[in-house]
């Protein structure tokens, strides 16, 4: 990491853009390197500059915020995303964290504590509902909401929150399958050892003790599907 934390701002309205720009460029720790007003462009610059933080909001003309967050984080695993928007709803806050995102916090948060949340998921931490929580304590707090907020969601992966890297997923998806360490590493072209680490890696995320409980987590949870099913 470098000594900056470079951000990019997405926002449609380009006065709330400037403020926020002027605000985190008088902390010498902070470097605006790009600004979007929509999800596509949004997704485009990401791509193109790799911030290590993303100040997202929600409401985007072409694509909404929770949509950017997922299509970055698919290719940008390691990129921070912190949705600050002028809704403080519980339910959208669970989504947004399912989709990937970091933080969650309101835009007439203070500098101060907007810079501090910066901070917080730049180390790897997140910040929701006015608390810094480790991975573990997330996954809690997304596991005690899941029967309250999914809905119809449930069945739909791509709107899942997944913990998981893509290599990690398409790992499981093969497990699914019935394939050992051994094909696995075959058909993707890596060393057995590189797939017994990702197991070892997605049975901790996962908090499951084997490689079965880990395929129908995976199934239940419509993260993917059986071959020949829809």
């Amino acid at each position: 990491m470098t000594d900056q934390t470079q951000l990019l701002i997405v926002d449609d309205h380009p006065v709330f853009r400037q403020g926020l720009r002027d605000v985190l460029e008088t902390d010498p720790r902070m470097k605006v390197i790009g600004e979007a007003a929509d999800g596509e462009v949004a997704i485009e610059l990401a791509y193109e500059i790799n911030p290590e933080v993303i100040l997202m909001d929600i409401n985007l003309p072409t694509i909404n915020g929770l949509q950017v967050t997922r299509k970055i984080k698919t290719q940008l695993p390691d990129v921070k995303v912190i949705m600050i928007t002028g809704y403080d709803d519980a339910e959208q806050v669970f989504h947004a964290i399912r989709s990937g995102a970091s933080a969650y916090c309101p835009k007439d948060i203070t500098p101060e504590a907007l810079i501090n949340i910066i901070h917080t998921v730049r180390e790897g931490n997140y910040y929701v509902e006015e608390k810094t929580m480790s991975y573990d304590e997330l996954m809690s707090w997304v596991e005690q909401r899941i029967g309250r907020f999914s809905g119809p969601l449930i069945s739909d992966s791509e709107d899942l929150f997944v913990p998981l890297s893509p290599r990690e997923m398409e790992i499981l998806e093969h497990v699914t399958r019935g394939l050992s360490n051994k094909e696995i590493a075959y058909k993707l072209g890596i060393s057995h050892q590189t797939v017994k680490n990702h197991m070892t890696a997605i049975l901790r995320k996962l908090r499951v003790d084997d490689r079965t409980q880990a395929a129908v987590y995976a199934l239940r949870h419509g993260w993917v599907r059986l071959e020949g099913t829809r």
